[in-house]
């Protein structure tokens, strides 16, 4: 009798680059940034992207998450290839299922935290009761209850850096890509946002790709990467 064991289907990967090339000129000199980049980020993992300052950790973080198009290759999104998508149809994916979070916060500082978050579930079409008791459970969850009614500019650099992240979440994406979240605060600060990092992916099965000159962070991720000479080495 033949073996009816279903088969498990297969998932595709929250993100996935395929042969990504970059390349941009510098007067008549080519300077090749990207060179066949291969990489899968499943759910619930959390990756580190190291290398020196100017490798191109940037330029793939915009690649990754559709704010820059590559030269070559094929960026996939839960599966859907982003790469031929018109300009309006890569942003509504964009919003749909990517967050992201730089080095400087960037919130806006005449608005609250809770404001903050409140806002981007608002530009996606969430009724603001809902987008609001959002908020409040994300920024909960990140230790920042009573923080909510602030402004930014009333908020130490830890503080806005977590209202930033809960701001990148707040619509529940697939991946979150990092730039440097870490590396306009102090050590203790630093070590208490990464950590609250390491908790969300985790707990929530998100995808994230973080960028960061600390190695020592980088360890305590799921894996680490090395963009080295427009490459990828896994270590």
């Amino acid at each position: 009798m033949a073996d009816e064991t279903p088969v498990a289907a297969h998932v595709p990967a929250a993100l996935s680059l395929s042969g990504i090339e970059r390349t941009y000129m510098q007067g008549e000199s080519a300077l090749h940034v990207l060179r066949g980049i291969d990489l899968d980020l499943p759910a619930g993992e959390i990756v580190g992207l190291v290398g020196p300052s100017g490798a191109g950790k940037s330029t793939l973080l915009h690649v990754a998450g559709l704010l820059e198009h590559p030269d070559q290759g094929t960026v996939f999104v839960g599966g859907t290839d982003a790469t031929q998508m018109d300009d309006g149809a890569r942003t509504a994916l964009r919003r749909r299922h990517i967050g992201f979070v730089y080095q400087f916060h960037h919130l806006l500082p005449e608005f609250t935290a809770l404001e903050n978050v409140v806002l981007p579930q608002l530009i996606a079409g969430l009724p603001r009761k809902e987008a609001e008791s959002r908020a409040g459970e994300l920024l909960g969850f990140l230790g920042l209850a009573d923080r909510t009614v602030h402004r930014p500019g009333e908020l130490s650099g830890g503080e806005q850096q977590r209202v930033a992240i809960a701001r990148a979440v707040a619509n529940a994406p697939r991946i979150l890509l990092a730039d440097e979240p870490t590396g306009n605060l102090d050590p203790d600060t630093a070590e208490h946002v990464f950590d609250i990092l390491l908790r969300l992916v985790h707990g929530t099965g998100l995808a994230a790709l973080i960028a960061t000159h600390n190695l020592e962070f980088a360890s305590r991720m799921d894996r680490r990467v090395t963009l080295k000479e427009g490459r990828l080495v896994e270590l």
